[in-house]
C-alpha cells in the first residue's frame, strides 16, 4: 500500500516542476551585483559627476531598474520556466499596470499644470467675500 501512496505522490501533483533555489555562487553573484549597482549611483550624486538633475534621474532609474533585475534573477530565481511561466507573466502584467499609472499621473500633473491660468488664484482671492 505504501509503494501505491509513493507513485500517486509523486506524479501529477507538479512536485517534479519546482524552480531551481540557486547556489552560493548564484546569491554571492547577486550581492556582489547589489552592491556595485548600489555604490556606483552613490558615488555619481555623492561626486556630482553629471550636472543637470534630469540627466542624472535617468540614469539613477536605469541603475534602479538594473538592480530590479537583478533581484529578480538571482534572488527571487524569477525566469520563463519558473512556476510554467505564471510568475514571470504575473510580473510582465503588473508592469504594463504601473507604466499605465505613472504615465497617466504624470499626463494629467502636466495638463493640470499647463492649463492653470497664471493669475487665477489672485483673482479669486481678491473677490471672495
Amino acid at each position: 500500500m505504501s509503494e501505491h501512496h509513493n507513485d500517486d505522490h509523486g506524479h501529477g501533483h507538479g512536485h517534479d516542476d519546482h524552480a531551481d533555489h540557486g547556489s552560493l555562487k548564484s546569491y554571492a553573484i547577486g550581492f556582489l551585483l547589489s552592491v556595485l549597482l548600489t555604490a556606483i549611483p552613490f558615488w555619481l550624486v555623492m561626486a556630482k559627476v553629471i550636472d543637470k538633475s534630469s540627466t542624472m534621474g535617468l540614469v539613477l532609474l536605469g541603475f534602479a531598474a538594473v538592480q530590479v533585475v537583478v533581484h529578480m534573477i538571482y534572488f527571487l530565481h524569477m525566469n520563463a520556466k519558473a512556476e510554467g511561466g505564471w510568475s514571470m507573466l504575473a510580473l510582465l502584467f503588473t508592469v504594463m499596470v504601473l507604466v499605465i499609472m505613472m504615465a497617466g499621473s504624470i499626463w494629467v500633473m502636466y495638463h493640470l499644470n499647463h492649463n492653470m491660468m497664471p493669475g487665477m488664484m489672485d483673482h479669486d482671492m481678491r473677490n471672495m467675500p
